[in-house]
């Protein structure tokens, strides 16, 4: 008669895929906590182009958190047995919650100008081109603070170096780029054919394939820039 050894216990396919789903629940709850208050005042404002500042203003706890989010993703264990995402995550917001702010409010500063100008286009006067470039800008940007939230949740750099490398890997991993792109384009599409509550539902599996996607940076960021 087959025995089933003590300390394989929880490390099983069955296991791990349980203990992530775990993970993905306790790290959703954590981050709409922790971004719950702007969250709550975003979905209270019309949807008017004069409500874009304070809409920049509810999202900026999110920053902290999905950055908290990203990093108790990356550090989750396998084991059903030794699972403590809570305190993990609790970790990231600590040490993360500084730098990502630092990073994330002058993002969401360029992107509420990039959109309040692409709302009023006629008034400025431009030729039509500048709304294509100003819309190509605005998405770069999105992609560029994908790439600085991920390595601001994962290294200690200064927000200037993390900067110029979230810069630098828009163009050295372009793989991770579209794959980010391709997680944008997703979530637009799903917010805008279903509900605008979308992204915040569906947080924590959206940030773990941008953790996927971003692999490649990862790697070399902890090879090539770090000790």
């Amino acid at each position: 008669m087959s025995t089933v050894r003590a300390d394989a216990f929880g490390t099983g396919p069955l296991s791990r895929a349980a203990a992530l789903i775990h993970t993905l629940v306790i790290v959703e709850a954590l981050l709409l906590l922790t971004a719950a208050p702007g969250l709550a005042g975003l979905f209270l404002l019309a949807p008017d182009p004069a409500n874009l500042p304070l809409a920049a203003l509810c999202l900026l706890p999110l920053g902290p958190s999905a950055a908290a989010a990203l990093y108790a993703l990356h550090h989750r264990g396998g084991d059903l047995t030794e699972l403590r995402p809570s305190r993990v995550f609790l970790r990231g917001w600590r040490l993360g919650a500084g730098p990502a702010l630092k990073l994330w409010a002058p993002l969401l500063g360029w992107l509420t100008v990039t959109a309040f100008t692409l709302t009023h286009f006629p008034a400025t006067g431009l030729p039509g081109w500048w709304a294509f470039l100003l819309a190509v800008t605005g998405v770069g940007s999105l992609l560029w603070g994908a790439h600085a939230l991920v390595l601001t949740a994962l290294f200690a750099f200064r927000a200037r170096d993390t900067a110029r490398l979230a810069a630098y890997f828009l163009f050295r991993h372009p793989r991770a780029t579209l794959g980010a792109l391709s997680l944008l384009i997703l979530t637009a599409a799903g917010t805008a054919l279903l509900t605008e509550a979308l992204p915040a539902l569906l947080a924590a599996p959206l940030l773990l394939s941008l953790l996927r996607a971003g692999r490649p940076l990862i790697t070399e960021t902890r090879e090539e820039f770090t000790a």
